[in-house]
């Protein structure tokens, strides 16, 4: 199927939920220099950068061999400047960030515009009274450091990489880029929640600029495979305005309704446009899924059914390119492979995915657990750095069919004491709620692998490397882990001291990461396998375990590739199969 919103979307377009036309990619070449002794602003690079500068390829980090530098120290704080050039100034200009990290502070021809905390979540400047026709210089100051309070997943916080963290990622990581408005009055947001039960689209936009007089209409169009679907069209009265737009019909689907799933990602095209009763002033074009996803006892539902998730977890890391993508292309490989493995979903491990993932798992229906990155220390701080930046990304992905499940934290990190702590307890309390206030429908797991407290799914972490062990333990002791009584083998307890299992739905969402012995440095969970033989044999006998379990409703991988010196994937870095993919699949499937 190919819609309308595919034929606008373009390759490398960084925001593919909400396009619009006129923009400018600022990847590239930018100058670039380290300011180690953090004397940048005191010398006005931002009025005249250092004639003694290099290179570096943006949005790749200096630590990486696709940036040009490849110098993998940690360097504090970072310039960049470039040029761009913009013609109608009669448009407001805005500058986006999709990802950079952490602390972001930027000048347009050597003034101010503003200051930005975070590393994962997009954010944006309105740069109109800034610019001018013709050439102006952008100069970006950013600012990193071996920090536990700030949100870092699987960035190292030591000068070397150990166990399963890795290199940092510092600076400008994911495409900046300059978006042309109307200077009067344009769309800012727009929340889209299927109503499948009712087959509606329910619309929250936002909207920014002069919305006082009645002058101003919103109309909306869908379509599905470029038929048309339904319409609505309304004076604008305020900021904020929500509205349904109904998508029955039987013309289209034999029941009223294309549902999206990964066996059918069916996506409905929508476009919604700002006209002045003359002319056609805003434009911005999106898509969205008719899917519903809730908990019912035991079982997840995917509109109305029961799913059995197969997941694999991916950390989204690239040997040349670290945390970024090197291209979109390799964003379309990865998630071909994931589905050719006989996988339906992946736990995106401590990242905040490029957009673009997020829309060819859209596309080709692909279940995605979005995660956050990971604080390591427990602090007023920690707690503000976390809260301000999760419910930006909730808010930046909540469109995405794609995504199924919420997951703020991984295996206790940043909530070490969560077990006896009551203040641990309620800070997940807090983001388990705070995170249903914005999103009703997707379940949230308060703490992936144990130690849970209020969570719609129960998240088990289990590296035992004998399938016949795995199969014992959770068939003889399903009362014992469920109620939290079983903590051998350095198993930690399913639930934080006074919660208990009520019933939800339990996953096995880490466990194998098998390595096979190839005589190279590196590690995975358990011995190596000594040949692919013996790696089948234990892949195919801990999975057959968990699926032999009728309690669970699904497994999750570890994982699709190696990662620096952890080796356990199933890919290389480079992407190359390590073993028979067919085989991964055949086992999946039975």
């Amino acid at each position: 199927m190919q819609t309308e919103f595919e034929h606008k979307h373009e390759i490398d377009y960084p925001r593919p939920q909400f396009v619009r036309n006129d923009w400018i990619n600022l990847n590239g070449k930018w100058n670039f220099v380290f300011d180690d002794a953090d004397k940048g602003e005191y010398l006005s690079f931002f009025n005249e950068f250092p004639t003694e500068n290099t290179e570096i390829t943006v949005p790749f980090t200096y630590e990486t061999e696709l940036s040009g530098i490849y110098d993998e120290k940690l360097h504090e704080n970072v310039w960049y400047e470039r040029t761009f050039n913009i013609g109608d100034i009669e448009k407001r200009t805005i500058v986006h960030f999709e990802g950079s990290d952490y602390i972001t502070k930027i000048w347009v021809n050597g003034r101010f515009v503003g200051i930005h905390r975070g590393g994962y979540e997009r954010f944006s400047f309105d740069i109109t009274n800034y610019v001018v026709s013709g050439e102006n210089k952008i100069t970006v100051k950013v600012s990193d450091y071996i920090d536990c309070e700030q949100p870092r997943g699987k960035q190292r916080w030591g000068q070397d990489s150990y166990g399963c963290w890795y290199i940092q990622t510092t600076g400008i990581w994911k495409t900046v880029w300059i978006e042309r408005v109307n200077n009067n009055i344009y769309i800012d947001s727009v929340k889209m929640t299927p109503d499948l039960k009712n087959m509606k689209i329910d619309c929250e936009v936002n909207f920014t600029g002069n919305f006082s007089s009645s002058r101003y209409f919103i109309s909306s169009f869908v379509d599905f495979d470029s038929a048309p679907v339904n319409s609505v069209y309304m004076p604008i009265t305020k900021k904020h305005m929500v509205f349904s737009i109904d998508v029955s019909n039987t013309e289209i689907a034999k029941f009223g309704v294309k549902e999206w799933s990964p066996a059918n990602p069916n996506l409905y095209d929508i476009r919604f446009e700002i006209s002045d009763n003359e002319n056609i002033i805003d434009t911005v074009y999106s898509y969205f899924g008719m899917r519903s996803i809730e908990i019912s006892g035991n079982q997840i539902l995917l509109n109305g059914r029961p799913i059995y998730q197969k997941l694999i977890l991916d950390q989204g890391y690239w040997k040349e390119s670290h945390l970024t993508p090197p291209s979109e292309e390799a964003i379309i490989k990865d998630v071909d492979m994931i589905i050719s493995m006989g996988y339906n979903g992946v736990r995106k491990h401590q990242k905040i995915e490029d957009e673009r993932f997020l829309y060819w798992a859209d596309v080709k229906g692909l279940f995605v657990w979005s995660e956050m990155a990971a604080t390591y220390k427990f602090s007023d701080n920690a707690v503000s750095n976390f809260i301000e930046e999760w419910i930006d990304i909730v808010k930046q992905n909540y469109n995405h069919p794609s995504i199924i499940t919420w997951t703020p934290f991984n295996e206790s990190w940043g909530i070490s004491a969560i077990k006896n702590n009551d203040m641990q307890k309620a800070f997940t309390e807090s983001i388990y709620y705070l995170t249903k206030a914005f999103d009703s429908m997707r379940p949230v797991i308060s703490n992936d692998g144990w130690e849970h407290t209020h969570s719609d799914i129960v998240t088990l972490h289990d590296y035992e490397s004998s399938g016949k062990e795995f199969a014992k333990r959770y068939m003889e002791l399903k009362n014992e882990i469920l109620n939290n009584e079983y903590f051998g083998n350095e198993y930690r307890g399913a639930f934080a001291d006074g919660y208990k299992y009520n019933g939800q739905p339990v996953i096995i969402s880490e466990f194998g990461g098998i390595a096979i012995d190839n005589n190279s440095e590196g590690w995975g969970y358990g011995d190596k396998a000594k040949s692919e033989r013996e790696f089948f044999n234990r892949f195919e006998q801990i999975t057959d375990a968990i699926k032999s379990l009728p309690y669970v409703c699904g497994y999750c991988y570890t994982q699709l590739t190696d990662v620096q010196q952890e080796v356990n994937g199933l890919l290389t870095e480079e992407r190359k199969c390590k073993v028979d993919i067919n085989k991964i699949r055949n086992i999946n499937d039975k």
